[in-house]
Parts: C-alpha cells; sequence; structure tokens
C-alpha cells in the first residue's frame, strides 16, 4: 500500500512503517517531519484561550479549525510536540514523495529536506506560494507531484 500523510498523519504513518514496514510500498509525506515540536506558547492557548489561538487565521483555516473541538485539536498539537523518529529516519527504505510548501511556517522546509537527505529513495517537492496546508492551497501542483512519483516509482508495482 501507499501511505500518505500531511502533518499528524505523516507522523502516523511514519509509526505504521515503521511497524509494518514490509505493507508499505511507498510514503508520501506532506508537511511533516520527524520531529513535529509545537511552540509551548501556542500549546498553552490551544488549551486555554482558544479564540485568540483562531483569531489571527485566515477566514477558511478559521470555518476548519471551528469544526473541530478545541480539546482534539490541543490533544493533536499535545502528540505532535512529543513526535520523534529522528533517529529511524534513515531506515526508512521505501519510496518517498517529500512535500512542502515553501512558506510552510509549521513544519519549515528544513524538515524536508532533512527526510530527503536521510532517506535514499526520496523525491523532494517544494509548492511555491503555499504555506502548511499545501493540498488546499496549490491542489494542482500537489496532485501532479503525486501522480508523477506514483508513475515514475511505482509503475511495476
Amino acid at each position: 500500500m501507499i501511505l500518505a500523510g500531511h502533518s499528524l498523519g505523516g507522523a502516523i504513518i511514519q509509526d505504521f512503517y515503521f511497524k509494518y514496514p514490509d505493507d508499505v510500498s511507498a510514503l508520501i509525506l506532506i508537511g511533516t517531519g520527524c520531529r513535529l515540536r509545537v511552540l509551548p506558547s501556542i500549546l498553552e492557548t490551544v488549551k486555554n484561550n482558544f479564540q485568540m489561538f483562531i483569531d489571527d487565521m485566515g477566514d477558511d483555516l478559521k470555518k476548519e479549525y471551528l469544526k473541530t473541538d478545541p480539546k482534539v485539536i490541543y490533544d493533536d498539537y499535545r502528540i505532535c510536540d512529543g513526535f520523534d523518529t529522528l533517529d529511524k529516519t534513515a531506515l526508512i527504505n521505501t519510496p518517498c514523495l517529500i512535500l512542502v510548501g515553501k512558506e510552510d511556517d509549521m513544519t519549515p522546509v528544513k524538515y524536508s529536506e532533512f527526510f530527503h537527505k536521510k532517506i535514499n529513495i526520496s523525491e523532494l517537492v517544494v509548492i511555491e506560494k503555499a504555506g502548511h496546508l499545501v493540498m488546499l492551497e496549490q491542489p494542482k501542483q500537489v496532485n501532479k507531484a503525486i501522480e508523477h512519483f506514483i508513475r515514475y516509482n511505482l509503475k511495476n508495482n
């Protein structure tokens, strides 16, 4: 199977891969990292003043966040903060597409560059004019990169 995950979803698919590497044909890591630290001030604000946390967001993003219980968002951020596969990243031995928005502040390009450096069979695609929600901000470029990756790397599987 091919697993794709964004942000915390990228952490989940990495965890799955390390438990069941023979079941995975490829990974698509989108706006994620092998560590996903969250600033303590952000955790505190999400937990204690959710409205302040979302006040600086654009309307579309704010609308999405308001669909989710603030406790769930806090727990997601807390899980991200504790995630760490730094010492295992070089053990990934399956084709990986690494996608990131050039303006991603939550999982900066340097996280994706680290993956690309450590994972032997990897392709790095940095998407212009996109931040952390790259798949919503530039869906055509993301889909094109995924289609190319699958055709080129997995055509014989």
